[in-house]
């Protein structure tokens, strides 16, 4: 769907954001009339509280937003998301003091509120919009909103219409989009282009497995992103049970995630040069499909025993690393729905990533913090390294012991990254458990607007 903002040559109402601290000097600031009405409904400036404000002939001239206090703000984020169902139809312009980053966030909120997913139910988007504030960059906010709903609708949408063939399709198009050139291996041509985990991996299903490798950009450093496509998780062999079976569709929101990156990317025109890789995959069961106890060799030539089939994100993005390694970009950068262990570590809100990179560590903090996307560094803790080897093979994909599991799972793929001196790996969710603001229940982008806002400084932009 489509979220931008209202023309800024159309009328506006404004909506006058009141922290506590300055409750006594706005209302001071209003008519007698609109004072008495503010205080006659209880308006106190508590966060996320509105108060609209009468006009001539029973129309709104405006309204007050409580912005709480700073001690509050802290605690969440997107606050002004929550006035977007509380507002009257009509456009609406921002006032009230606020630092650059809040202002970007603020106006964010606002559309980000406005995303509905309505493939399979009609919903209503809301009726209020709003003018891009000032001094806020209003395609750098549309860009990052469209990126977040593409990331939004790729996860949301089942896995009966988002298997591997629609997972390309969708791919295409974002290439069309934005003119760049897209490459597809799929089925058998996998084992002969070099792919074997991920044919491994996919071919249970009726679905061909496949590899999508997008290019964008001549000029400018190179940046690659992998993503995890597995658009439905069964467990394979391994089977799940069924309680943890009922959110796999979202098993694609590595995939998703890196390409809603790509759209913001591509939208803004950054002078880099984009590769995007997805394995896009059904773990599914059959009597052809993939073991436990299997030995694969992948496409580094490392040879990985398979002690759980539903280990199996690590396998397919394996291959696609390797060959994102053999180009050496200037940075790499791998998104998965990985391991149960970095939720039970950080919980939902709060994705992991590793790297070994000090610079780009504290890049991936500073942006996170400014731009309002949660990340937390984990390590790569070399003492662990042992727990991947099983002695038959070079690796093991699902060390037994059930402890650092997000680690184990980022020290495997760091093995496959041996060229490109600049890796991250991002362990995300990409699912909003309980609606909050500017996040419904359902699909949601992590990590992505922290490393748009990171990469001018770390590849020189």
């Amino acid at each position: 769907m489509t979220l931008r903002f209202a023309d800024s040559a159309s009328p506006s109402l404004p909506l006058i954001l009141v922290p506590e601290s300055a409750l006594a000097e706005v209302l001071a600031q209003l008519s007698a009339p609109a004072r008495a009405w503010a205080e006659a409904q209880g308006f106190a400036a508590a966060l996320g509280q509105c108060c609209v404000l009468p006009g001539a002939g029973g129309t709104p001239a405006g309204a007050l937003f409580g912005f709480g206090s700073p001690a509050q703000r802290a605690r969440g984020r997107f606050h002004l998301a929550k006035a977007v169902d509380l507002l009257p139809a009509g456009v609406w312009h921002l006032e009230g003091a606020l630092n650059p980053a809040e202002a970007d966030e603020a106006a964010l909120a606002f559309l980000l509120a406005a995303y509905r997913f309505g493939r399979y139910k009609a919903a209503a988007s809301p009726k209020a919009t709003l003018k891009c504030p000032a001094g806020v960059d209003a395609a750098r906010i549309e860009a990052i909103a469209a990126g977040e709903a593409l990331t939004r609708d790729l996860i949301n949408t089942p896995a009966s219409d988002m298997g591997p063939d629609e997972l390309e399709a969708a791919f295409s198009a974002l290439a069309t989009r934005h003119g760049a050139k897209t490459r597809v291996v799929s089925g058998e041509a996998l084992l002969g282009e070099g792919f074997p985990m991920i044919h491994a991996v996919g071919r249970a299903s009726p679905r061909a497995p496949r590899l999508l490798d997008l290019h964008w950009g001549t000029t400018g450093p190179r940046l690659t992103l992998v993503g995890k496509g597995v658009c439905f998780d069964t467990g394979g062999l391994s089977l799940k049970p069924a309680a943890s079976m009922g959110l796999m569709k979202k098993d694609m929101g590595g995939a998703a995630t890196v390409m809603g990156l790509a759209e913001m990317i591509m939208a803004l025109g950054l002078p880099l040069r984009l590769r995007v890789l997805v394995p896009a995959v059904e773990n599914a069961v059959s009597g052809n499909a993939f073991r436990p106890q299997d030995i694969l060799t992948s496409r580094k030539g490392l040879t990985v025993e398979v002690n759980n089939t539903d280990a199996e994100g690590r396998l397919v993005l394996a291959d696609a690393l390797a060959l994102a390694d053999e180009e050496a970009p200037d940075l790499l950068l791998c998104m998965a729905t990985l391991t149960g262990a970095a939720r039970v570590a950080l919980g939902a809100d709060l994705p992991p990533y590793y790297t070994d990179d000090e610079p780009l560590a504290a890049a991936l903090a500073t942006a996170s913090a400014r731009v309002a996307d949660p990340l937390w560094r984990m390590p790569f803790w070399a003492p662990y390294e042992s727990l991947i080897e099983p002695g038959i093979a070079d690796l093991d994909n699902a060390p037994s012991g059930g402890m650092a599991g997000s680690v184990t799972a980022a020290l495997f793929l760091r093995r496959f990254v041996t060229e490109t001196p600049r890796f991250a790996h991002f362990d995300i969710y990409g699912w909003q458990p309980t609606a909050a603001p500017a996040r419904p229940k359902g699909a949601v982008g992590q990590g992505a607007r922290a490393i748009l806002a990171a990469l001018p400084e770390v590849l020189g932009l």
